[in-house]
């Protein structure tokens, strides 16, 4: 993605797009990470002369380097199974309890932590001299610099959300050698130039920096929400959606640990106080489920036939772990309606309207918990990444919060990376209150008014809350 900022203009091109496909080899799931940096060399040579580079990708995964910067493996997939029953044995060392405490961190079996513990006595582990977060390590080959970028460090289950600085306390007890890092730098840091021989590869003139980001796409994504007051909630929507608010201080009471809550760090010492649905991950690997058996649907069409639907007919845990691995999609979604009483889907309409009902119930329920954990109200609620084009589950999301939702930008986690790069080079001025100004004054958005019976909504979710 190219973004051109100047003052008062913001626009955004794709210039390149690449797939990403993990692959299964000897019965680990891992990243395709020299295909994927192969990708990043060729869109930088569709992109042409530019001024400076940010990355940003998905958080927890990482590569594990030797002592001359070899990558001593591909990097293992969050997907994949290493890490079960890894939590449980954590926590006869560090009950959960001190863990949130100490990092604010949701429990996620995927997190850093429980990966590092997974690997721990493996050959690779123990010939690793540097580890390097997914961005960082995509960074380090750019520029032979390596650093780790604070908002993907606060994804670890490793870091202080309340100093910035690294558990250190923590890693020592559960045998985690934070000398694997390298140092901590936040977004809008120098991270480096562009090598000369990727300058040749891209067909770049230097010199090119690369500038810290919000690696995370998250961090990226939220800072490029547009919102006018700080009284808003975002849902980050993809095939994640990390629903939330954004907050001053971490909030790392037993109560916000108990409700899954976690406390992410953002641009600009914000943090993201959020929740993890599995998000249109369900959709997605439906319509995969059903290509494979040689059925393929029109998505507008299939999507139409969903708003015909019944509502909330039936309603799954969208927040559940038995949907993160990949496969079977339709089967687990009949499943958990089969283990809870209701109906079961009957059709693929009727799957994608339960998983777009579930979604947007799971959004209320978040909202709802973050603004009584934290303290701070909201008025708005703001849909940004892809799921800002589905109009249905946007929809659907003002309906469930009876609240009104403001559906874009669709590609915030780019225009967050370029509008941090931007500021870093003097174009832009001030904090997320100006970048956001910029955002709302420049980027298509539609809002959505809640409609429909709320008394649906509210019996929805006191039955998903008892559940």
């Amino acid at each position: 993605m190219v973004g051109r900022v100047a003052p008062g203009v913001l626009d955004l091109e794709e210039v390149h797009r690449f797939p990403n496909r993990p692959v299964r080899v000897g019965g680990t799931l891992h990243w395709d990470v020299l295909a994927l940096y192969r990708g990043v060399l060729d869109g930088l040579r569709a992109a042409g002369p530019v001024s400076s580079v940010g990355i940003d990708t998905w958080a927890v995964d990482y590569g594990l380097l030797a002592a001359d910067g070899t990558l001593l493996g591909n990097p293992v997939h969050y997907r994949d199974t290493r890490t079960d029953g890894v939590p449980e044995k954590v926590w006869q060392t560090m009950p959960p309890q001190e863990l949130y405490a100490a990092t604010g961190l949701q429990y996620a079996p995927f997190n850093t932590l429980y990966q590092l513990v997974a690997a721990a006595g493996t050959p690779q582990l123990a010939a690793a001299q540097r580890l390097l977060l997914m961005p960082d390590l995509i960074s380090y080959w750019l520029t032979g610099t390596a650093g780790t970028e604070l908002t993907n460090a606060s994804t670890t289950q490793l870091l202080d959300p309340r100093t910035g600085d690294w558990a250190r306390g923590l890693a020592g007890r559960l045998g985690i050698p934070m000398s694997l890092f390298a140092p901590l730098r936040r977004p809008g840091d120098a991270a480096g130039e562009l090598l000369p021989e990727v300058l040749a590869e891209t067909g770049l003139g230097g010199p090119v920096p690369v500038v810290a980001v919000g690696s995370h796409d998250t961090a990226s994504a939220v800072a490029a929400v547009p919102a006018r007051t700080d009284r808003f909630a975002y849902i980050s929507c993809g095939t994640w959606s990390l629903a939330g608010l954004e907050l001053d201080a971490p909030v790392l009471t037993e109560e916000s640990r108990a409700a899954n809550f976690t406390n992410e760090l953002g641009v600009d010492g914000t943090v993201r106080y959020l929740r993890n649905i599995m998000g249109l991950w369900l959709l997605q690997e439906s319509l995969r489920d059903w290509e494979a058996q040689g059925i393929r649907f029109d998505l507008p069409h299939l999507l139409a036939r969903a708003a015909e639907a019944a509502p909330l007919r039936s309603v799954v845990d969208a927040a559940d772990p038995v949907f993160l691995p990949p496969g079977g999609m339709p089967d687990r979604i009949a499943q958990a309606c089969r283990r809870t009483g209701q109906p079961v889907p009957r059709d693929a309409a009727e799957t994608v309207r339960c998983v777009l009902d579930s979604l947007a119930l799971a959004h209320r329920l978040a909202i709802e918990d973050a603004q009584r954990l934290s303290g701070r109200g909201v008025d708005v609620v703001h849909i940004v990444g892809g799921g800002a084009h589905n109009e249905l589950l946007c929809r659907l999301t003002a309906d469930a919060c009876g609240l009104p939702v403001v559906a874009g930008p669709a590609e915030a986690a780019a225009l967050g990376n370029v509008l941090v790069q931007a500021r870093a080079a003097g174009v832009i001025n001030g904090g997320l209150a100006d970048i956001r100004s910029l955002l709302h004054s420049t980027q298509p958005l539609r809002q959505y008014e809640p409609s429909g019976d709320r008394t649906l909504w509210e019996e929805a979710a006191c039955a998903l809350r008892s559940s």
